[in-house]
């Protein structure tokens, strides 16, 4: 029996930690509203619980369709008619399932926001979970990290990979990894934008940052555009 459990533990390190087990560790919950400008609850709770328990066991919850969509958070309610309602994102990746049918893994940020959706309705990626989702990805599936760089910003560039464990840092011109999470820094005024390397793809996917500013200082203080959708 021990045989066997050492073989397992052997095959855990071969292959890496691209899956963490939900069911231990603690997770963190985010409620906020109108892109993230008020924030209306930040919680930890406890890995391996579903979304939506763990959203109902912190904050006062409302739901409909049997317990699967929220209508109202904290007494916020949801409106059709005013084309605002509730949507929530896993390490900063836009949920594609009811929070009833996630389960929390250890790191995860688990996130809901109240917005309008009259000028856009779906948001796939935001950087105001980040270092997230490089760290823990989603469904507890976490992908390579890459960093490239624009000439003369290698030492920004370093200093994020070091931050996101990145497996490649390279010059712009050098071709991402097709399966990896790539972080672009670059020159030019200050923004920080996410979104889907494939545009058509699902939740999950593959995904892409890119930042121009000291990329330095963001490694020093990774939370410092939290909540935030994108910057500017």
């Amino acid at each position: 029996m021990k045989h066997g459990v050492l073989v397992a533990c052997a095959l855990v390190l071969l292959t890496g930690c691209g899956h963490e087990r939900a069911g231990s560790g603690r997770a963190s919950l985010w409620v906020t509203r109108d892109r993230g400008a008020t924030v209306l609850l930040v919680r930890t709770v406890p890995a391996g619980l579903t979304a939506m328990d763990a959203l109902d066991r912190e904050a006062d919850l409302s739901t409909r369709y049997g317990g699967r969509f929220v209508q109202s958070i904290q007494g916020i309610e949801g409106d059709i008619s005013q084309r605002r309602d509730w949507f929530w994102f896993l390490n900063g990746i836009e949920a594609d399932r009811s929070a009833a049918d996630y389960r929390l893994h250890p790191g995860d940020v688990e996130w809901w926001d109240f917005r309008s959706w009259r000028g856009q309705m779906r948001e796939p990626v935001v950087v105001g979970a980040f270092p997230e989702p490089f760290l823990h990805g989603f469904d507890g599936k976490t992908r390579p990290a890459a960093v490239r760089f624009a000439p003369g910003l290698a030492r920004g560039a370093r200093a994020i990979a070091r931050l996101l464990h990145a497996t490649s840092v390279a010059p712009l011109t050098a071709p991402a990894p097709s399966d990896a999470n790539v972080f672009y820094t670059v020159r030019g005024t200050q923004r920080f934008a996410a979104s889907q390397r494939d545009a058509s793809s699902d939740a999950g996917s593959p995904v892409q940052f890119t930042f121009a500013g000291d990329a330095a200082a963001l490694a020093r203080r990774p939370d410092r555009f939290r909540y935030r959708y994108r910057v500017p």
